[in-house]
């Protein structure tokens, strides 16, 4: 009777084993997505929602697995390069996390160049994302933009002692900025002191006054608590914080077309996840920020025009480093989805 009972056990035991094991077994190609962001963040959310419907979608034909919190590579950079090499076959940065490879993506960057959410979603669902692939694969190996999210909001700037309301009140202010050149330019030309500190320091920074503010979205500042040392925040809304999207150029070749239209459509599903979660999450991080004694300016008409006139000689910076074309494309771009928002503007009101 024992041996009966054992081998049953056994052979439910094989049975659960085939039925976990075998939808990986079956896998023909398999998508390591790299994350320097952790589970709390939307690109995990936009990642788990990019998994469930490529596998489901193939038939169990591609296999996903997700490796959030930097485990299979530090930083934006090293992602890039992790892809690059083959690591892994999926990674997301910011315009800084690739300047070094492609300075001329750093045109996104450029302050005011979006006037709200809809011209900058209308500009990156359309053929600027085309452009730019082609661009980016003629001058770096493997890396294929894929699509281009949201990745926390818009850039705002933060401060430790001072309300900013002017480009006055930034002279002489010690701000936190990524290592990309034209965010350093960007706040000096408002009179203030750039100082490049990786992300993972900015709180310690904030909390010994080796920077006085920063330049982050709401939920970003919220994620990692920096609102303990901030008590401002001034909502110029100077960029657009772009989530791009890479994927290995040689994986996503090797697939077949009818597994390129999934991995494509599950990018549609990635982006549509994190455009929406960090408008959604904003609102309980403002709260946040006013339950801890922090302050949000919203800047009048007149004085964002002084924060536009005072940063405007980087388009010039831009070009003289990079030439027109980035630029030109970029505005392009912009004037017609400006004219395409506004005609349904006046089309709908009628």
């Amino acid at each position: 009777m024992k041996k009966h009972w054992m081998m049953l056990i056994a052979l439910i035991a094989a049975i659960i084993s085939f039925v976990i094991v075998s939808p990986a077994m079956a896998a023909k190609y398999t998508i390591k997505i790299g994350l320097v962001a952790n589970t709390a963040d939307e690109d995990y959310d936009g990642s788990l929602v990019f998994k469930d419907f490529v596998e489901s979608q193939s038939n169990g034909q591609i296999a996903v697995e997700i490796y959030p919190g930097a485990q299979l590579c530090g930083n934006m950079r090293e992602c890039v390069e992790s892809l690059q090499a083959g690591i892994i076959e999926v990674t997301i940065t910011t315009v800084g996390g690739v300047a070094n490879i492609y300075p001329e993506l750093q045109v996104m960057d450029i302050p005011y160049m979006f006037r709200d959410d809809r011209t900058a979603e209308c500009v990156h669902d359309g053929p600027y994302v085309k452009e730019m692939r082609r661009d980016i694969l003629k001058k770096v190996k493997n890396i294929r933009l894929m699509a281009i999210s949201n990745a926390g909001g818009w850039r705002n700037f933060a401060t430790v002692n001072k309300l900013i309301r002017t480009p006055a009140d930034v002279k002489g202010q010690k701000i936190r900025t990524i290592k990309a050149d034209i965010q350093i330019e960007m706040v000096k030309l408002l009179g203030g002191n750039p100082t490049p500190v990786a992300w993972p320091e900015v709180y310690t920074s904030l909390a010994t006054g080796v920077v006085e503010g920063t330049k982050n979205g709401i939920t970003d500042i919220v994620g990692m608590k920096f609102q303990e040392h901030l008590r401002y925040i001034t909502l110029d809304g100077h960029a657009y914080v772009a989530g791009l999207w890479w994927m290995s150029d040689n994986a996503f070749k090797s697939y077949p077309n009818d597994l390129k239209k999934v991995v494509l459509d599950g990018f549609v599903h990635l982006t549509q996840v994190t455009r929406a979660f960090p408008k959604r999450r904003q609102i309980e991080a403002y709260e946040t920020f006013r339950k801890a004694n922090g302050t949000v300016y919203v800047p009048s008409a007149s004085e964002k025009r002084m924060f536009q006139k005072a940063v405007k000689p980087l388009k010039g910076w831009f070009t003289d480093k990079f030439g027109k074309k980035p630029l030109v494309r970029l505005e392009t771009r912009v004037a017609e989805c400006e004219r395409s928002i506004d005609s349904s503007y006046a089309s709908e009101m009628q």
